[in-house]
């Protein structure tokens, strides 16, 4: 399983008039697959604005309400900015959040080059994209859809599945994961016993991103997570721990990747 597992909007952003909500995969696509979401927006009088956060995955999003299939379905890069939906009438999506490094093994696609870019899944799969839109929007429910997700991903994984990261990232990233982050390029260096250029070169080939670019990420996502679950935690206290010692650079990074203060998003940890 892997050892990091991504965050959106903390659910204290979260309107009534929308929802969001995430579901588990099976034990066989765990190592590839964070997370199945959904997100419903209900038509209402004033307009919805849904934050959507860098998680060091790449998304396939499934619009249920598209008119036209081949319009209906996209996949997101990876995101090193945030980015807001804004809402006005009724939308439902439904999503699947992969694994960066794993993306490769279902999509066959240089995800390296759509860093946060969108691309129809129709360009990637071909019919296969479309009658895969088709089945998802006709579906009859959240369950209904994580099944045939499922047999799909599974079914690819099966028949596709042949790519494989190089080791050197693999390696890289159970570091970052297991760091929080806030590992530098020299000491990932040290413990992948491999030279800061060549990891730089891997990750730009691979990802499209630097070592250092995916480990602000993944050090954003675990502060994120402290906030969000640890009781009452200080905002100073948590930027030290994470290796923030200027209160300033802390606050304009997390803007950076939230695209508000932190002292806005938890007021009350300040």
């Amino acid at each position: 399983m892997n050892p990091f597992l991504p965050i959106q909007s903390p659910s204290i952003l979260h309107s009534n008039g929308s929802n969001y909500q995430e579901y588990t995969p099976n034990h066989s696509l765990s190592p590839y697959v964070a997370c199945y979401w959904s997100l419903d927006y209900y038509a209402s009088d004033t307009q919805e604005t849904h934050r959507v956060l860098p998680d060091g995955c790449i998304d396939i999003i499934v619009d249920l309400t598209a008119s036209s299939p081949s319009k209906g379905a996209f996949i997101t890069g990876l995101m090193t900015r945030f980015d807001t939906l804004n809402f006005t009438s009724e939308q439902h999506f439904f999503g699947i959040r992969l694994f960066s490094n794993h993306a490769q093994r279902f999509l066959h696609y240089p995800v390296q080059e759509s860093i946060n870019e969108r691309v129809y899944l129709e360009e990637v799969w071909g019919i296969a994209g479309l009658l895969f839109t088709e089945e998802i929007q006709e579906a009859q429910g959240n369950l209904e859809r994580m099944e045939i997700v499922e047999t799909k991903l599974i079914h690819l994984l099966n028949i596709l599945g042949t790519h494989r990261s190089p080791y050197i990232l693999q390696t890289s990233l159970q570091y970052i994961f297991l760091d929080h982050g806030m590992n530098s390029i020299q000491t990932l260096a040290k413990k992948v016993s491999y030279s800061e250029r060549t990891i730089r070169r891997v990750f730009r080939d691979e990802l499209g991103v630097s070592p250092k670019e995916f480990s602000r990420i993944i050090r954003f996502q675990s502060i994120l997570k402290d906030l969000h679950s640890v009781h009452n935690p200080c905002l100073m206290e948590v930027a030290l721990n994470y290796g923030y010692y200027d209160q300033a650079h802390f606050s304009n990074e997390f803007k950076q990747f939230y695209g508000l203060a932190p002292s806005i998003v938890f007021p009350t940890r300040t």
